[in-house]
């Protein structure tokens, strides 16, 4: 009976003890999703840089 009570006890540790986790997380997650992000900015100034600059530029225009 004892070995039956500590096998069960060896299960439920193993279930539900908390394990070490790593504090790293997903890095190379979030480094794909910062060069998305970089990328597509540089891609929407590329684009329409120019006429974001004339429409800040026109209103702050009308404003003076």
């Amino acid at each position: 009976m004892e070995h039956l009570t500590l096998a069960m006890a060896r299960i439920y540790l193993t279930v539900v003890a908390p394990r070490p986790r790593d504090e790293r997380g997903d890095v190379p997650g979030w480094v794909m999703i910062t060069v998305m992000t970089a990328g597509l900015v540089v891609g929407i100034t590329a684009i329409a840089g120019p006429a974001l600059q004339d429409m800040v530029s026109s209103a702050l225009n009308k404003v003076k």
